[in-house]
């Protein structure tokens, strides 16, 4: 496993599609891209500004169940892509807890389980075959992980307010 840094919750232009990019902390600094869903995003970025709602979103929920349950969040890892007939690809991740002296894995979509790393401020890593296989080097004087939070956060807003119903539709 390789230990990734949450570098930057973006959107893809010209498809405004969310993008979060997970970045290796050593080595070849490979970025991993993975398209996410609006809410998801918008989940990941409220976490890492501090946003405390008002009530439990879905996120913190989860946090507070496995909490009165007695356990704790270890880390995330972001375990695989598996490609479609389409050739479209999907990621999975995996949530990894400590319930007493056993560990416990849960499968999850790897956006949620990003947003529970960016609450906690817990360690997300990848296993090394997927970085082998969808991993880039971004160029050096490539901004875009360089980004600041405000600024990702002032981009994503302006991705929300321009939705309109009909960019759903198939």
């Amino acid at each position: 496993m390789v230990e990734m840094h949450l570098a930057a919750v973006r959107v893809e232009l010209p498809t405004n599609t969310p993008v979060v990019l997970l970045q290796e902390v050593e080595g070849a600094h490979r970025t991993l891209p993975i398209f996410i869903g609006t809410a998801e995003a918008s989940a990941i970025a409220h976490a890492l500004q501090g946003v405390v709602a008002p009530r439990p979103l879905t996120h913190d929920l989860l946090l507070n169940v496995v909490a009165l349950l007695g356990a704790t969040v270890e880390r995330v890892v972001v375990t695989e892509l598996r490609m479609g007939e389409d050739g479209a690809g999907t990621y999975f991740a995996e949530v990894h807890l400590r319930q007493g002296d056993q560990a416990r894995t849960i499968s999850s979509r790897p956006s949620d389980a990003i947003a529970l790393a960016a609450r906690l401020g817990i360690a997300i890593y990848a296993e090394d075959d997927l970085l082998d296989e969808a991993g880039v080097v971004l160029d050096s004087d490539d901004d875009d992980v360089e980004t600041p939070p405000d600024e990702l956060v002032t981009q994503f807003r302006q991705f929300i307010e321009g939705i309109r119903p009909e960019d759903f539709s198939q």
